[in-house]
């Protein structure tokens, strides 16, 4: 998988702390003529899909709580003056952190989950005032996309429009290593004093290229789902519904981010 969050290597890393089979009940028959049959019964602690969603949600809410703080707090009063409170960039940074320890240990995602959500929203809000002073109106129309195509990608994962095979993953992965890439190269370079970030230009390059990071951004959510289905199929530790939350959620942060910057672009 492509979130640094839910890959396959921390699904095959949560699996190992469960026995083969204990979300199956004891009278279920595993297999019949040699052919697998998939348990009828699922224990209380495991992971469902329907849980996960759930916890995406709560989640969800603790970011605009986070948001409505950062909104706030963030003066844009004074025209061409905006007071962005320094104190949000610890909150992104916090963030940050959290995000790597919960990558790193799933079974802290019940606790570091809705901590980085509400400390992510926090700085979500901040730079959302600021992108709203610019630009009326573009903060409700970046939240309306996201969240049009969070439910969007869900139907055409649920109907089984879109198909997660491997070849669609490995087309994925490398897109968002190649931007992860791009997002280093313009950071190392801005260091040196040369900008080379085209694609924040207004131009019609830097709109495809923001169009084209959106779009890798909103397959990189059939990647979770396909995660998501495949552990909660596998009878995973209730804890992973948290771990699966978090990670649609820094997917959708992502999204967001690009969609607002995409909005700007094209406003100018």
């Amino acid at each position: 998988m492509s979130n640094p969050a839910l890959n396959e290597k921390k699904f095959e890393a949560a699996r190992d702390e469960w026995q083969p089979g204990w979300a199956a009940a004891p009278d279920t028959v595993m297999q019949t003529q040699g052919a697998a049959v998939p348990p009828t019964t699922v224990r209380s602690g495991s992971m469902t899909a329907n849980g996960t969603f759930a916890k995406t949600f709560a989640l969800f809410l603790l970011v605009l709580v986070g948001g409505v703080v950062g909104w706030t707090q963030t003066d844009t009063s004074v025209p061409d003056q905006i007071d962005f409170p320094v104190w949000t960039w610890i909150c992104l940074i916090g963030a940050f952190v959290l995000a790597l320890v919960c990558a790193f240990k799933p079974k802290a995602s019940p606790f570091l989950g809705p901590l980085y959500a509400l400390l992510q929203g926090v700085f979500l809000g901040a730079i959302s005032k600021v992108f709203e002073a610019q630009w009326d109106g573009i903060v409700f129309q970046a939240i309306l996309c996201t969240i049009g195509v969070f439910f969007a990608t869900l139907a055409l994962y649920v109907f089984g429009v879109v198909k997660v095979t491997k070849k669609f993953q490995m087309v994925v992965i490398g897109a968002t290593a190649g931007i992860f890439l791009l997002y280093v190269f313009g950071a190392l370079m801005s260091l040196f004093g040369v900008d080379v970030t085209f694609w924040n230009e207004p131009s019609a390059l830097g709109i495809a290229v923001s169009v084209v990071i959106a779009c890798v951004a909103a397959l990189n959510l059939f990647l979770d789902y396909e995660f998501i289905r495949q552990a909660s199929l596998q009878g995973s530790p209730k804890y992973m519904e948290w771990y699966g939350a978090f990670g649609i959620m820094v997917t959708l942060v992502w999204l967001y981010l690009e969609i607002l910057r995409l909005l700007a672009l094209l406003r100018d």
